[in-house]
């Protein structure tokens, strides 16, 4: 399972960019799906979760109010990000939680596992 992220690029500080996370690969079962991020030489942290079906979000207190995570029923995840200041400048990564699906049997692997995205960069200016 690969995820790949797009949408990332530079923006102007109070710009509105959405980045979009799309799986590939072997099928599998997504359980909750969430967006991290890492700026130049701090720790990569954790921006925003979605649950199965999209019912329940949760978000960090330095993005909350101005971006919003998503997903459409083909597991697709999006973060539609408003507002943007120059602090969030970062790699944005996509995660997902789930479990792969034996292509022969159509039977669930033992899991879960933890799937991750190769990062897009988000640089907003001032």
């Amino acid at each position: 399972v690969q995820l790949v992220e797009s949408g990332g690029g530079f923006v102007q500080s109070g710009g509105s960019p959405r980045l979009s996370c799309a799986a590939s690969g072997r099928n599998f079962v997504v359980n909750s799906m969430s967006w991290y991020r890492q700026a130049p030489g701090k720790q990569r942290e954790w921006v925003a979760t979605i649950t199965p079906g999209g019912g329940g979000t949760k978000y960090s207190e330095s993005v909350k109010g101005r971006f919003t995570i998503s997903r459409d029923n083909t597991d697709t995840l999006y973060l539609q990000m408003d507002l943007l200041k120059p602090e969030d400048t970062a790699v944005y990564y996509c995660h997902a939680q789930g479990w792969d699906i034996d292509g022969r049997s159509g039977s669930i692997e033992p899991g879960p596992n933890e799937y991750w995205g190769q990062g897009t960069q988000v640089t907003v200016s001032s």
